[in-house]
């Protein structure tokens, strides 16, 4: 049976590169794939990964509707074997509707893969629609891990290297950017206390530290 999956996790823990590689399994075996994204990292129109690969999508507009799009792609003699659409959490949720009948309508397997939570720790809509609504959720076992060691759970935006927690939801950065708008994923306890590992390393070099005295 045609299913709708979810695979979620922190940025950073493989999700586009397992997007990836499903799509290249499925074409060396002669399937044809549909890819959605939006707002990846490569640019318009690209599903990519930071180990360095990438390939062509279609990048979601908003209020486009999925199910339609691939309706008419079928209707004009091409194939659709499966469907990837990655950076769901940025669509929206009658969006994640249009995935769910093309699951039911069309028969039609939908390979989702976003992250779950944005930096203030509250759902994204398009991640929520996904959960309520998937035949599975997929938790990726590759994990990211915070400054500390610790497995991260929740992800962090900073600006400077410094954690904030207001903001618009969506603001397109990566991880790894000290100058700009940038990501990083934290263990539950930093996330809380908004250390990052930039404010960890100015804490341990911090002349404000308790002195120690000389023998």
């Amino acid at each position: 049976m045609p299913e709708l999956v979810f695979f979620s996790g922190t940025m950073d823990c493989g999700k586009s590169t397992l997007a990836l590689q499903i799509e290249h399994n499925r074409s060396a075996r002669g399937l044809q794939g549909m890819i959605f994204t939006r707002d990846d990292r490569a640019g318009q129109g690209k599903l990519s990964s930071r180990l360095g690969l990438v390939t062509d999508a279609v990048e979601v507009e908003d209020g486009q509707d999925l199910y339609a799009y691939l309706v008419d792609h079928l209707s004009q003699g091409r194939r659709a074997d499966y469907v990837i659409a990655d950076e769901a959490q940025f669509l929206a949720e009658e969006q994640i509707d249009q995935l769910a009948r093309v699951v039911d309508d069309l028969g039609i397997d939908v390979y989702a893969f976003g992250i779950t939570t944005d930096f203030r720790s509250k759902l994204f809509p398009g991640s929520q629609r996904l959960v309520e609504l998937a035949d599975r959720v997929e938790v990726l076992q590759v994990e990211a891990l915070c400054w500390c060691g610790a497995r991260a759970t929740h992800n962090a935006r900073t600006v400077g290297g410094v954690m904030v927690v207001e903001g618009a939801q969506v603001v397109v950065g990566d991880v790894n950017q000290a100058d700009t708008v940038g990501y990083e994923v934290l263990c539950r306890r930093h996330h809380r206390r908004r250390m990052t590992s930039a404010s960890a390393r100015a804490g341990a070099l911090s002349p404000d530290v308790l002195p120690i005295a000389a023998p």
